[in-house]
């Protein structure tokens, strides 16, 4: 199997396993591209996968590299998943024919702390809680490590939230230039500046909408992330008039977190930081990424690694407690000494929390046509320097997420110092908070009282968000009626 952008045919037969089937190819090729079929003629080329569910045997053939495919089957009883049965036997089968271990074994979701903290809940002894994952998905003793002490920061959260409050997202989907790995809705701030008077007031029109169905329904906000894009890339006029409207139409005295990312320090001015804490936030983000020129440069970011110490230190002459600043391991052409360089100078700084990102390859990014040239770099070793280093310096890991098409199979960590670790990163994940999104390409996820989760996703580009806003308002009808209900429920 090549790591280019052509084609490998993946071939099911008797099972619709095509989700979770691709999602354990791409632990091992996660740049290449792949179709789908149900007739074995359709298995060619010098690589390709057939799955095969007759009954209670399983079957994978596996031909890579154009070598001689290899053929494995296996029986399963009825208290066996044969979705996870069959991805084993192809984990297995690509393992070894690839000499690659990934670090979380089979596991593909998002959310691994989730079933650390399932067990966790049925007050399993940590040694049980690691032999059954590793069991079932064959995860490295050091992840389940990193997991469970994530777990163990994040349940004293979990345990405060409040189910009958609501967290609200505030989408400022522009940059001052679009970065090589972004795979995110964001544009440039060349191309969006005709759009800008018009989406604003969309958007305050909007927040206003989404302010009255909070009243109405006398939900109380929890917490407020703006985030995009690079907030801070529209003006500090353009800034306050989106902030005053959230202010008009929220009540803001019960709002345990207020976030802000500044993001890219080529749009932080100190007139900006003014009018965000003025107006309430008192978290913010910095995010330089790297510090190393060189790479700033081969990612298409338009400022210095000193630029952003500054804007960094800026923030705090303005006031600012409460600083997050992301790193990503895994950048092109950055190096491990480089990456030890930033990171080490970023706790020097002291900010409150430290996001470690590992590079994700998405389709949607322009890194990802050159894909296979980021697939040896050294993140591993990157994310395991960040580790110690962070937490020998009281920095907690607190949530975590994983997406496919990252370098190494590796993780995204939040890191905090006690107290400040973020409510809204931990609610995203947990998925037992409703979250109201407003603007482009912002996603509303309705929890309901029995566990349901529904999802409105708002148009992803500007154009279609101002042309279609009053079609888009319309929904809004599911929101309110999610709100009745989590009030109903709620004891009098």
């Amino acid at each position: 199997m090549t790591t280019d952008n052509s084609k490998m045919p993946i071939v099911l037969i008797g099972n619709s396993f095509k989700y979770e089937i691709e999602a354990t190819l791409k632990l091992f090729f996660n740049t290449a591209r792949y179709s789908f079929g149900s007739d074995r003629s359709e298995a060619s080329g010098d690589a390709y996968v057939i799955a095969e569910v007759s009954g209670d045997t399983l079957s994978a053939e596996v031909k890579l590299h154009g070598e001689a495919p290899v053929n494995r089957s296996i029986t399963v009883d009825a208290t066996q998943d044969k979705e996870h049965e069959i991805c084993r036997l192809i984990y297995h089968i690509l393992s070894e024919k690839t000499g690659i271990a990934p670090p979380w074994g089979l596991m593909t979701g998002i959310r691994p702390v989730k079933k650390v903290i399932e067990l966790m809940r049925r007050e399993l002894p940590k040694d049980e809680i690691f032999s059954i994952l590793k069991d079932k998905y064959e995860v490295t003793d050091k992840k389940l490590q990193l997991a469970y002490d994530t777990a163990v920061n994040q349940i004293p959260i979990l345990d405060r939230i409040d189910s009958s409050a609501v967290s609200l997202y505030v989408s400022i989907p522009f940059c001052p230039t679009r970065c090589s790995y972004c795979s995110f809705v964001s544009h440039s701030m060349d191309s969006a500046m005709k759009l800008m008077p018009e989406y604003i007031s969309a958007l305050c029109r909007e927040l206003e909408i989404i302010g009255k169905i909070v009243k109405d329904t006398d939900t109380k906000i929890d917490t407020i992330y703006f985030g995009g894009g690079t907030p801070t890339s529209v003006s500090a006029q353009e800034l306050r008039a989106i902030m005053e409207t959230v202010e008009k139409n929220f009540d803001l005295d019960k709002v345990r977190e207020y976030s802000v990312e500044a993001g890219r320090p080529d749009t932080i001015t100190e007139e900006k930081l003014h009018v965000i804490k003025e107006l309430g936030a008192e978290r913010i983000s910095v995010n330089p990424q790297t510090l190393n020129d060189d790479v700033l440069k081969v990612i298409g970011r338009q400022h210095s690694g000193e630029d952003a110490v500054k804007a960094f230190e800026l923030a705090r002459k303005v006031g600012f407690k409460n600083i997050n600043t992301d790193l990503i391991a895994g950048l092109p052409t950055e190096s491990a000494d480089s990456f030890r360089h930033t990171l080490d100078r970023m706790i020097e700084l002291d900010p409150e929390s430290i996001t470690v990102h590992t590079l994700t390859i998405k389709r949607s990014a322009n890194l990802f046509e050159s894909g296979s040239s980021n697939i040896k770099n050294p993140a591993a070793e990157m994310v395991d320097y960040s580790i110690p280093a962070l937490m020998s310096h009281d920095y907690l890991p607190y949530y975590m997420y994983r997406q496919k098409n990252t370098v190494d199979n590796l993780e995204n960590v939040g890191y905090a110092k006690k107290g400040f670790e973020s409510y809204y990163n931990i609610f995203i994940m947990d998925e037992t908070q409703t979250i109201l999104g407003a603007g482009c390409a912002a996603s509303t996820k309705l929890v309901y009282p029995d566990g349901r989760i529904e999802r409105i996703h708002n148009y992803k580009f500007p154009y279609e968000y101002i042309r279609s806003f009053d079609k888009l308002m319309d929904k809004k009808e599911e929101v309110t009626e999610c709100l009745r209900k989590i009030k109903s429920v709620q004891p009098k």
